[in-house]
């Protein structure tokens, strides 16, 4: 089963689980300025997903997301709520399962903390043999052995890893 974890943000994370158990993941950055104006983000953002799709054979079964409740500010929520719609609108056009999961859930699933900081989530990724590149693909690996273990998969291992 090919998974899908997404840490959304204008620095989004992510970690692709491959039914042949390997996981490719990181970070990228979706900063209007990056890509070019605002309308621009949004466009890379779908252009993201679909190759990661090919770049999974072109099936994805299912994508989990952290949901978050409460943002640090107001651009914060509105590129969250923007980055959610357009996820949701590409998983109904590529029948694809979406999949909230919280905060907490995540933290604790992850470090047996639900309040983990940063800084714990990296060293759980880094205990568990990976190199997460910063704190949102830590969280996005968090996510993606959550879902794991959530659809019956094998457990989230280090190797084969490709970064």
């Amino acid at each position: 089963m090919n998974i899908l974890a997404i840490d959304l943000g204008t620095t989004l994370g992510w970690a692709l689980g491959t039914r042949g158990g390997s996981v490719k993941g990181g970070s990228e950055s979706f900063s209007p300025k990056r890509c070019g104006g605002y309308g621009q983000r949004w466009l890379a953002f779908r252009q993201f997903l679909t190759e990661t799709a090919r770049a999974a054979g072109g099936e994805i079964h299912a994508v989990y997301f952290e949901d978050v409740k409460h943002h640090s500010s107001l651009d914060a929520s509105h590129a969250y709520g923007g980055f959610l719609a357009h996820l949701e609108a590409w998983c109904a056009l590529n029948r694809i399962p979406l999949k909230a999961v919280g905060v907490g859930t995540i933290k604790k699933h992850w470090t047996g903390k639900g309040n983990a900081d940063k800084e714990q989530m990296i060293a759980t990724a880094r205990a568990k043999g990976f190199r997460p590149v910063d704190d949102n693909h830590a969280d996005a690996l968090a996510i993606l052995s959550y879902a794991r273990e959530r659809e019956g998969v094998q457990a989230l291992e280090a190797e084969p890893c490709e970064f």
